[in-house]
């Protein structure tokens, strides 16, 4: 009679957890899952402030984003890492639900995937805190050696700095690629390379953090891309699901205060 008692009562206590769990939800969550009750998404988690590892967990911006949305859609958040170029095809070949990787919106990425946009950012040049180059901005980058994540957009702003100035007769710019962002701020660190680019966002929280190893060089420069998070193209359900949990955190007041937390400069939100 007792055993038969405690199981009643696990029983009562996993539908009232069950029950709780769909009240506190406020958006339909959408039916086809990679892992039923669970969002699956695809992050590369080495771009600070959006995604990073911090005394061994995953943290930022894009982190506590979608925790909160997914809390919307009564989910449990499912983080899986890979490098930046295998975002898309993971996300194609249903190895996930969505991209939450801080993606910029180009078009070119728009004709593989469906975005929900949620920030705006500019981009600052990083340099070494002595600067011993002397680099001013984005218009003294001839001759210098910038270091970019491989198939990242820093690397598209970096090959494009390099035609520029090869057009106008000067030195290009000798763009070094790595797998993470990590290892291009550790090669300017170490003095492998003379600059690195990063997001409005991340080079602030770079040089706070850092302040005897990296400086700003220049002012923000564009351009000033959204940011979003990527769905199947076509996956109307999916789409519409991040959307309403997207504008239900910002209903509520949660999403101001996870950009405040994370020190997102002023104008980061879209209108």
């Amino acid at each position: 009679m007792m055993k038969q008692a405690i199981v009643r009562s696990v029983l009562v206590s996993v539908v009232l957890l069950g029950s709780m769990s769909c009240a506190s939800a406020q958006v339909a969550p959408p039916t086809e899952l990679v892992v039923p009750g669970k969002l699956t998404y695809a992050l590369v988690g080495t771009f600070a402030p959006f995604q990073y590892m911090e005394d061994g967990k995953l943290v930022g911006l894009d982190i506590d984003l979608i925790d909160a949305m997914t809390k919307k859609m009564g989910l449990l958040p499912a983080p899986m890492a890979m490098e930046f170029k295998g975002l898309i095809p993971a996300l194609q070949s249903k190895r996930v639900d969505i991209i939450n990787a801080a993606m910029y919106i180009r078009p070119e990425r728009e004709e593989q995937v469906d975005f929900i946009p949620y920030v705006s950012v500019g981009n600052e040049l990083v340099v070494q805190a002595k600067n011993p180059k002397g680099i001013a901005g984005r218009e003294s980058m001839c001759g210098v050696i910038i270091a970019v994540t491989l198939g990242g957009f820093q690397e598209k702003l970096a090959r494009e700095d390099d035609e520029t100035c090869k057009k106008a007769g000067k030195a290009g710019v000798n763009v070094m690629t790595f797998p993470t962002a990590q290892d291009a701020a550790l090669a300017l660190k170490n003095g492998r390379a003379d600059a690195i680019y990063n997001s409005t966002p991340g080079a602030y929280k770079q040089v706070h953090e850092l302040p005897n190893d990296y400086k700003i060089a220049g002012e923000t420069f564009g351009p000033f891309a959204k940011v979003g998070f990527a769905v199947r193209k076509g996956d109307a359900t999916m789409k519409d699901a991040m959307a309403a949990s997207l504008a239900a955190i910002k209903a509520d007041g949660t999403f101001d205060a996870i950009l405040k937390k994370h020190g997102m400069p002023t104008g980061s939100k879209l209108d």
